[in-house]
């Protein structure tokens, strides 16, 4: 096995082909141990953490925070033989850096501190005082020199930290510009559109250029002075003085920020983009039909209670959800066409129910799934539904749980809606919506009462299922709903 291992990042899903680097776990140097986590990767279905194949030393990381990479590119390379001496040729694998000759390493000039990279990324200080580049490229035999941007001092090549000096005014003297090199502008807001003198990566630079957020009027917490994601962040929430106020209006629990335009772009990705290409597709391709059934629940609100007094059940979550997902279940056995799938020239009715529950996550709505959901009993069931909320809520939902869905479950109504008229998820024909349980005047028995009443909301793909099977599959998860003992027992 070679001596440095390049990690390439991995097939993270079905027809997943990029990811976003949302946090590096390890830094240059670090010793990770194999199956490690080592860096948080967004895909378009959910954020992942992913671990080292290899158990070693950080020699390099080629990606920034921040930065979309490819499936299959290089993003990290490990020293699996760290106490085995320097690094020679022959400990070189298929990903290795080529190793610089003695006197590509005296021409190597340090760049100046402004423009200095975090170390083990690209251009950035290695181990061995080697310049971190791509797979193939080694360092040039003349200088190695950074665009010039203004006249600056020296700085000594070697690692020591700089003698501590006053503070410069805000308003610096003019510099005479070096020999050849055109003067630049004074600084102006939003100067990351022109590559104004801020140390920030790419990434941070267009994220700040997203949030409205000049980068001048920061003062960065990163590697020699630079601006991070962080750093931009906390500005466009207002916790860091800008040039100028950001109008912040509160929406909810989180604060929408806008720039000097009184406008807010927020890029579409990841998730939300997988969703948005999911959604119009789905609309735009099956014909869509939806039929509402508002049931009294008060019996199942009761069974609820019930059974949360059963010693068995005690630590357990239980909800109306709950119940929905097993008249859901209970009813699909009755009308199997309802789990099926359009194929072109054949309709696919499939045995086993992937029943995927809708979560909203901080990164947009994703819908995964409990894998063959009807051979669950009740407890089983509520303890999968469990399990599949915190870990949305946590933003770990892996992307097989989030493909294979045959049938979902929509819940607006702990938003407080009545019902909808919800779009299927590719490849399903049916899904039910779920809305708020509210106290509401009924008539029971003759006479008018306040019961507890929902609304359900069905779409279905009308190419699978016609009006007189919507309207059946619909009914027995009413009738269940409506009374769940009696319609247990008369259904199995």
């Amino acid at each position: 096995m070679p001596r440095i291992e390049q990690f390439n990042l991995p097939d993270l899903g079905e027809g997943l082909t990029e990811g976003e680097i949302l946090k590096w776990l390890v830094s240059v140097g670090d010793t990770i141990e194999l199956n490690q986590p080592i860096v948080e990767v967004e895909t378009a279905k959910a954020a992942v953490e992913i671990p080292a194949k290899w158990g070693g030393v950080v020699h390099a990381i080629f990606e920034a925070e921040g930065a979309v990479v490819e499936v299959g590119a290089p993003i990290i390379q490990i020293d699996t033989q760290p106490g085995a001496g320097p690094i020679g040729p022959d400990d070189s694998g298929a990903g290795n850096l080529p190793v610089p000759s003695a006197e590509s390493l005296a021409a190597v000039q340090i760049a100046p501190a402004e423009g200095a990279v975090e170390p083990g990324l690209i251009g950035g200080p290695a181990p061995g005082g080697r310049t971190a580049v791509l797979v193939g490229y080694g360092p040039k035999t003349t200088a190695a020199k950074r665009r010039p941007r203004r006249a600056s001092e020296p700085v000594a090549p070697a690692p020591v930290p700089p003698t501590p000096v006053a503070p410069a005014p805000v308003a610096v003297a003019p510099v005479a510009p070096a020999p050849g090199v055109r003067p630049e502008p004074a600084p102006v807001s939003r100067a990351l559109a022109t590559g104004g003198p801020v140390l920030a990566k790419p990434p941070v630079r267009k994220l700040a250029r997203d949030l409205g957020v000049d980068l001048l009027t920061l003062t960065g917490s990163g590697p020699l002075g630079s601006i991070t994601r962080e750093d931009v962040q906390l500005a466009s929430a207002g916790a860091t003085a800008a040039a100028e106020p950001l109008t912040v209006t509160p929406t909810g629990s989180s604060a929408a920020s806008f720039g000097p335009d009184r406008e807010q772009r927020i890029p579409v990705k990841g998730v939300r983009k997988l969703t948005a290409a999911n959604m119009v597709s789905s609309a735009f391709t099956a014909p869509h039909v939806t039929e509402f059934l508002t049931v009294d629940v008060t019996r199942s609100m009761k069974a609820i209670e019930r059974l949360r007094s059963v010693p068995e059940w005690r630590e357990v979550r239980i909800s109306p959800l709950l119940l929905v997902a097993k008249a859901v279940l209970l009813a699909v056995r009755r009308h199997p066409m309802v789990n099926s799938t359009w194929a072109g020239d054949e309709i696919v009715v499939k045995e086993y129910v992937n029943l995927g529950i809708a979560a909203a996550t901080e990164r947009g709505l994703i819908v995964p799934n409990i894998k063959d959901a009807g051979r669950l009993s009740l407890r089983e069931l509520a303890d999968a539904m469990t399990a599949l909320v915190q870990t949305a809520k946590t933003g770990r939902t892996a992307p097989a749980d989030m493909s294979g869905g045959t049938l979902t479950i929509t819940n607006v109504g702990v938003f407080g809606v009545d019902t909808g008229t919800p779009i299927l998820p590719p490849g399903e024909s049916a899904i039910l919506a779920l809305g708020t349980i509210r106290d509401t005047p009924w008539v029971h028995k003759g006479k008018i009462k306040v019961r507890q009443v929902t609304t359900l909301g069905l779409s279905f793909d009308h190419r699978i299922i016609d009006g007189e099977l919507g309207s059946k599959f619909l009914r027995d998860i009413g009738a269940f709903l409506a009374d769940p003992e009696a319609t247990l027992l008369a259904w199995t």
